[in-house]
């Protein structure tokens, strides 16, 4: 259920769960956390979907049984947050719940318009994963991030983008080309110089 594809440097990894809305199963998470870390020695990292719904988050009958609650959210968002190289987030659809964590983890999140973004945790009573509400505070503000993680505001992609959460809003036929087009200086450098210069936007 996760697509993995290598062209030299770039990595691009799909959900591919596209009649469940694309929904994650500890398994799925697994293979993640696998195929990124298998991915450290490339340059450019793409996340993307299958269909018209990047993520809904946790499978539901998963997270009934104990996922929603689970370490793996954390460990595959730190992996993307370690990955070396430039990480994008091409969201084809909605993004919810869990699998804000991956997106929020990317250096860039591209969408295609109509998609919402939203992380309902307030009203389905978990905690978010421990790195996302800072990451999420970094984006947009303390404000914006309790919008979504206290009032649980469902946010349309087109106000994500003036918000900073979203950088670029495309048609879905010219998403993952677009993805592409923003790794081409990383993929054009060297491995050091990709991790020389994540290293210092890191601090």
């Amino acid at each position: 259920m996760i697509g993995v594809a290598r062209e030299g440097a770039l990595v691009t990894l799909t959900l591919q769960r596209p009649e469940k809305a694309n929904a994650l199963t500890g398994p799925m998470l697994e293979a993640l956390i696998a195929a990124v870390e298998s991915a450290a020695g490339a340059q450019a990292l793409i996340l993307t979907g299958e269909g018209k719904v990047f993520s809904a988050g946790a499978d539901l009958d998963a997270a009934r049984a104990g996922l929603a609650t689970s370490p793996l959210w954390e460990a595959l968002s730190s992996r993307i947050a370690a990955f070396p190289g430039l990480t994008i987030a091409a969201l084809n659809g909605t993004l919810a719940g869990g699998a804000m964590g991956m997106a929020l983890a990317c250096d860039l999140r591209i969408a295609v318009p109509g998609a919402k973004v939203f992380y309902p945790v307030m009203r389905l009573g978990y905690l978010p994963q421990v790195p996302d509400p800072a990451r999420l505070v970094a984006l947009v503000g303390p404000s914006r991030a309790a919008m979504i993680l206290m009032a649980g505001a469902k946010i349309p992609v087109e106000e994500a983008l003036g918000w900073g959460l979203v950088d670029r809003i495309l048609p879905p036929e010219d998403l993952l080309a677009a993805a592409r087009e923003l790794a081409g200086d990383a993929l054009a450098a060297s491995p050091a110089h990709v991790a020389a210069i994540k290293r210092m936007m890191r601090g």
